[in-house]
């Protein structure tokens, strides 16, 4: 063989490590009038992360087998535990900008990371307290619904892209939706729908003017913050009010009003799904009606807005 391949990228990293740290600091963000949510109360972060270095001298190891300056993923899975105990911060993308510094230093030949983490959320259980319920001061449940995430690019230079997003949200709205109207051909069945339960499954993301915004490492109130709680009560609330009249329609007065609460935000971002379950059964007497799981393939929206 008498030319070899390019080695035109190269990244490696550990995924899916569980962080749950105890005493961590509390935070508090500013009241909207679409969200109950002013801060985390407890002091549990939870979070799973995710490491992949990008480039580097690490050729050898892909090419000769040569691993003297590969740091191994379980030491990664080390360091990132290891990290989250000395972190002083509350907030999931002040860890992942601390813990990426904390690479640099610990390890001259990384040159770029990409860190991302997704919450683990949990709240506190409702107890009960005399004659009515309190949050508990011990005890917390697991949600298994939406939870914040961020995604991080950094260099030695600094952070070059910083993400925050809410996944995983699953809104159904019975009435107050629509589609109609819509363009028809020979291969069109799809009936025309003026008012119909809606069924999304949405990711949102954002992205900050500043993003030294979304990166503070001071406790208390952290001004300039977008919790992603709140977007996910905003978004909720945008679906309330509106009478949409397709799921793109949807989306876009969801990231106007998102645009519009939070000036520090630069753009949003949101990939949904279509989930409207099928009609099975209905009662014109009674006006019962029976749905079930839809079949696959799903409906899928994008948008991205700038500010």
């Amino acid at each position: 063989m008498t030319h070899r391949p390019t080695l035109s990228a190269i990244d490696y990293g550990k995924g899916d490590i569980g962080v749950y740290r105890f005493a961590a600091p509390t935070y508090r963000v500013p009241a909207i009038p679409e969200s109950p949510f002013t801060g985390r109360a407890h002091d549990l972060f939870a979070a799973e992360v995710g490491v992949q270095v990008l480039g580097g001298p690490f050729a050898a190891a892909y090419t000769e087998g040569d691993n003297r300056n590969v740091v191994a993923t379980d030491t990664m899975k080390n360091f990132v535990l290891k990290h989250a105990l000395a972190f002083e911060g509350a907030t999931l993308e002040a860890f992942l900008d601390s813990l990426g510094r904390a690479f640099f230093e610990a390890y001259p030949d990384m040159e770029t990371l990409r860190l991302t983490g997704r919450e683990v959320p949990f709240a506190a259980a409702p107890v009960r307290q005399g004659e009515t319920f309190v949050p508990s001061p011990v005890l917390l449940s697991r949600s298994r619904g939406d939870c914040g995430a961020a995604a991080l690019l950094v260099t030695r230079e600094g952070v070059r892209e910083l993400e925050s997003g809410r996944l995983g949200l699953q809104l159904l709205k019975t009435t107050g939706s629509s589609f109609a109207s819509f363009a028809r051909d020979a291969h069109t069945t799809l009936p025309e729908m003026h008012d119909r339960p809606l069924l999304i499954y949405l990711d949102a993301f954002w992205r900050y003017r500043d993003p030294a915004a979304a990166l503070q490492t001071g406790t208390g109130e952290l001004t300039g913050y977008v919790a992603s709680e709140q977007v996910r009560d905003l978004l909720a609330a945008t679906f309330h009010d509106v009478n949409s009249r397709s799921i793109q329609h949807l989306v876009y007065e969801m990231g106007v009003r998102l645009l519009a609460r939070f000036p520090q935000l630069r753009e949003v971002r949101f990939e949904a799904q279509n989930r409207l379950w099928d009609h099975a059964f209905s009662d014109d007497e009674t006006g019962r009606k029976v749905h079930t799981d839809p079949r696959p393939p799903y409906g899928r929206i994008g948008l991205t807005l700038t500010a």
